[in-house]
């Protein structure tokens, strides 16, 4: 090849920009074989090919589409590509190595001098030319389409013909179904009555679905094999391979296949990262809406799965994974079992909240907060502005906050612990079933080969690694002394740098080094963000209640904490959803400077950062209202200020497990109503109206163009291409973490997040129904790294419930009253115990109110919630006995509901097998009738064989019989001739 002089002829600043820039540019006249492509025309042609779900003779399929940006060519080129169909073209082929180079010379046609190229977009067009021949190699069949409806785009139409999909399901070792069928073990006796029972129970809520009917039989399934096609039902060979399954042997063909003009190999990801082509995706089967538009899978999805009509039925799951591939028919099936666990979690949240409500007036503290016959007056909230208050003005607080702050509250904390490990049990048991239906059993081998293809930007970084030494070597060669020359040496050098050469250049931690100091420093850059905008959060809250309690209002003073609190909450729902999204894009964005190899690699360091991200995001506030609000304030006299001005607040009176609780509520509530379901409606219908709002500005003729009806490829590309899973995973990942890590302080969570799944389902299925691209069929057994995610934040669940429960919550100082101090067995002073004493003489100078009168009467002595010693103590103020008492209740309850959840929860796991047992019987039901087919078939072999054999025998036996005997005298009955 001639493409090293063309390389050092490049300046190092364009190697770095655009991977098109180091390639080089091919002759202007080269030209691509005669079937490259194959328009045909025709009087109707919409009619034959179905709209574009065709080839233009209306019989081969359109399994995959690529899309690519064309300039309109002038009269001159367009009689260029007119000798396509010639007989020139082989010539042309042949001697185009010896014509010049663009801009070297000066090609003129009949029609007058050639316009100026834009040799950019000829490169681009040479190697969509060369890949789209290397396809044709490959065996698969192309069409054209540039007379399109959209102006400037360009589609080719891939179809696999059925030698192609043989070879390449034999290559994959995808599992088709055989000719036999057995029976699936039936259950007996009393659990089929059940199962009969439940069956009519919920066939009301069963999806109109084939696929979804229980099945008595199933085809036994096994890897294609060309030579054993007489196994399968090839009776109809044009559905034996569905949609999907055609769609991916064609993406595996596209990521294999090279076009090799320069250097530098690209394959699809590559020719799409560079812009070569646009797009690349599979069709749709159809369009769903309409009374006249043909049935398909596609409009089956549309009516019992992606409508909010059907809310109330089970998910139609091997026909999604039918249209989908299973990786995102496990999504859905996950999202499915997720949301059914949440109705008994939901319930029993119900019902512990409905028993706060119904003993919240035989609850001794909160009645004992609110009875004005105490007379207890408050120390004040903060510094000079605030005067003393009475207790009992907490009264509606402290009554609020026993519906979450119960004795369930503790069992529905250990419930839930159990909760989510019944869950992921159960879980890993539908995941087994799925990949028993699906034919996934000892699928790890083809997942890894499958995953292994290197991504477009980790290649051309390669390139640019192996361009640098290529220079770099070159750069020693020019400055090295001339030596005598050496043969031999010579030879040494020229055999070693040929092993260089060949050697595979690889991406090392040094070249990666700057990209992953990059990504540490920015990712505690961006969680120092997020603890600094709760420190703000934090001063606004302090600073908002010293200028509220100016107020001349009464009824504003009252609700000073109520105001304060709504309004923070809401501040930080709004900064939380403006930093989830820019989280997102700085974490994508962190992941692509590291260049992963694979995508796989790619997806899970992809996740990591995301979560680890979101998660400080969206639970910091949280975790400051938790456990660290009211722990560092201080005592009267001797408060704890940020900057020298700003005292740390103050937990109410009651607790601040009801600030935590509305803290809880808001965030996730918003959340899901205003970025999981507005965002996901809204910006697509938004965006659908920019478009027509485009439409509008076009000219007339461009409309009604517009208007007409596309074709199938088409109407795809106008829709949004798939993004892949990981946004979707990611917001039903944070609700667990909301359902699970704080459910001690809102047993309400699990029936929210029932109420947005049920609406995140379908709103999921509409969108990938309706407004996504088909996405290409990828096989998966498992959720991957989110099952990993899940059972962290399970295990963190128990440790930070335990601490809740122990640390916010009363529940620990009650117990320790109950049993420790209680002079008759009853809470009955329980409040006065938690109170501590303090004499205003001792407020430091400029802290004490501006208006001590306040009240109506001369304070001498406030109260505040905290066990310390009181003022006419000899250790006055200092921590009490008390204190250290209920530490170490604390402490103990920690240790002990830790390790027993804990212990139950590993107990739950060891009882609950994760292979179903029928599941694990049906395998093995599987395997032995695999041996006894081929058994039989090597069988009956072996007897065609053995009558081939004696027919043959029997033949040689007739001939012999037939044969004249010598005589005495003849040579041959004496040994022949001597």
């Amino acid at each position: 090849m001639r493409v090293p002089e063309k390389y050092s002829t490049l300046p190092a600043e364009d190697r770095s920009v655009h991977i098109i820039n180091i390639c080089a540019i091919e002759d202007i006249g080269y030209l691509p074989s005669e079937g490259t492509l194959l328009n045909s025309l025709s009087v109707d042609p919409d009619a034959q090919c179905k709209y574009g779900l065709y080839f233009r003779d209306g019989k081969r399929k359109v399994d995959y589409i690529l899309v690519y940006h064309h300039k309109r060519p002038s009269g001159s080129k367009t009689l260029a590509r007119r000798v396509l169909h010639s007989d020139v073209t082989q010539t042309a082929r042949s001697v185009k190595q010896d014509q010049p180079l663009p801009g070297k010379g000066t090609l003129v046609e009949a029609g007058g001098p050639e316009p100026p190229m834009d040799y950019h977009e000829d490169d681009k067009s040479f190697r969509r030319e060369e890949y789209e021949g290397n396809l044709l190699e490959a065996g698969l069949e192309l069409e054209h389409d540039e007379d399109t409806k959209i102006h400037g785009i360009g589609f080719v139409k891939i179809h696999a013909p059925w030698n192609v999909l043989c070879r390449e399901a034999e290559f994959l070792k995808l599992k088709m179904p055989t000719k036999k069928m057995y029976h699936i073990n039936e259950t007996r006796g009393l659990l089929k009555k059940i199962n009969s029972v439940f069956q009519k129970i919920t066939d009301p809520i069963q999806p109109r679905v084939a696929e979804h009917r229980p099945q008595a039989s199933k085809r036994l399934s096994y890897p294609f094999s060309r030579e054993k096609q007489h196994l399968f039902d090839l009776s109809d060979k044009d559905s034996f391979f569905d949609s999907k399954t055609r769609s991916t042997i064609v993406y595996e063909i596209l990521k294999r296949t090279t076009c090799t003009k320069a250097k530098y190999s690209m394959g699809i990801t590559s020719l799409l990262a560079n812009s070569v082509y646009s797009a690349a995706y599979p069709l749709h089967d159809g369009d769903y809406e309409g009374d006249s538009v043909e049935f398909n899978d596609r409009k089956l999805l549309y009516e019992e799965w992606a409508s909010y009509g059907v809310f109330y039925k089970y998910q139609p799951i091997d026909l999604v994974r039918k249209y989908f591939g299973e990786k995102i028919g496990l999504y859905f099936a996950w999202l499915g079992v997720y949301t059914q666990m949440l109705i008994p979690a939901s319930v029993v949240g119900i019902i512990v909240f409905l028993y706060g409500c119904a003993t919240v007036d035989e609850n001794i503290p909160s009645m004992e907060m609110c009875d004005q016959r105490y007379n207890i007056t408050m120390c004040p909230l903060c510094d000079k502005t605030c005067s003393y208050w009475k207790m009992s003005s907490a009264c509606p607080t402290a009554r609020a906050s026993h519906l979450f702050d119960n004795p369930a509250t503790v069992f529905f904390s250990v419930f839930m612990a159990l909760w989510a490990a019944t869950f992921m049990e159960h879980w890993k048991r539908k995941q087994m079933r799925l990949n028993y239906r699906w034919d996934l059993t000892g699928f790890e081998e083809e997942e890894e080969a499958v995953k292994d293809h290197p991504r477009a930007e980790y290649e051309a970084r390669v390139l640019e690694k192996s361009l640098r030494k290529e220079s770099q070597n070159k750069e020693k060669l020019r400055h090295t002394p001339e030596e005598p020359p050496n043969k031999w040496k010579q030879r040494v050098k020229t055999a070693m740098a040929g092993a260089k050469l060949t050697d595979k250049v690889k991406l090392t931690w040094k070249d990666r080094f700057p990209a992953y100091f990059t990504n540490l420093v920015s990712i505690l850059f961006m969680i120092a963000v997020t603890f600094a905008i709760v420190l703000g959060v934090i001063i606004y809250r302090i600073s908002m209640a010293a200028a509220l309690a100016m107020n001349s209002s009464p009824s504003v003073r009252s609700n000073i904490r109520v105001t304060v609190t709504a309004t923070a909450v809401i501040i930080n729902l709004v900064v939380i959803i403006l930093l989830d999204e820019v989280y997102g894009c700085i974490a994508r964005w962190l992941t692509k400077i590291e260049v992963p190899k694979t995508e796989k690699s790619f997806e899970e360091r992809l996740i990591f950062k995301a979560f680890l991200l979101k998660f400080v995001n969206s639970y910091t506030p949280i975790f400051y209202v938790a456990f660290f609000k009211g722990r560092f304030v201080g005592r009267p006299g001797d408060y704890v200020y940020i900057f020298h001005s700003f005292r740390m607040e103050e937990c109410a009176p009651g607790g601040c497990l009801m600030e935590l609780c509305i803290q809880l509520s808001i965030i996730m509530l918003g959340k899901q109503l205003i970025q999981n379901n507005l965002f996901e409606i809204g910006i697509p219908k938004m965006k659908k109206f920019i478009r027509y709002l485009k439409l509008k500005r076009r000219s007339p003729s461009d409309h009604e163009e517009y208007v007409k009806r596309k074709q199938r490829y088409e109407v795809d590309y106008t829709l949004e291409p798939f993004a892949g899973l990981t946004p979707e995973y990611m917001e039903m990942i944070i609700q667990f973490g909301f359902v699970t890590l704080f459910v001690a302080s809102f047993p309400l969570a699990p029936l929210f997040a029932l109420l947005n799944n049920i609406i995140e389902i379908r709103l999921d299925a509409k969108k990938f129904v309706t407004e996504l691209r088909r996405p290409v069929a990828v096989r998966a057994k498992d959720i991957g790294i989110w099952y990993n995610i899940l059972r962290g934040i399970g295990k963190l669940a128990v440790i930070i419930n335990a601490f809740v429960i122990s640390f916010t919550s009363d529940f620990i100082p009650r117990l320790v009253y109950l049993y420790m101090y209680s002079k008759n067995g009853t809470m009955h002073g329980f409040i006065n115990h938690t109170l501590s004493s303090f004499n205003v003489s001792d407020f430091q100078n400029g802290t004490a109110p501006n208006d001590p009168l306040e009240l109506g009467y001369e304070v001498q002595i406030c109260r505040y919630k905290d066990y310390r010693e009181p003022p006419w103590s000899n250790h006055k103020y200092d921590i009490s006995k008390d204190f250290w008492a209920v530490l170490a209740a604390r402490l103990a309850f920690v240790i002990v509901f830790q390790n027993l959840v804990m212990f139950m929860s590993d107990f739950v796991d060891w009882v609950i097998p994760d292979i179903p047992k029928d599941i694990s019987l049906q395998i093995h039901k599987e395997k032995v009738l695999m041996v006894e087919l081929f058994m039989r078939e090597e069988q009956d072999k072996q007897q065609l064989l053995d009558t081939w054999m004696e027919k043959d025998r029997k033949r040689e036996e007739l001939c012999n019989n037939h044969t004249p005997k010598a005589s005495p005298d003849s040579p041959a009955y004496h040994g022949g001739a001597l």
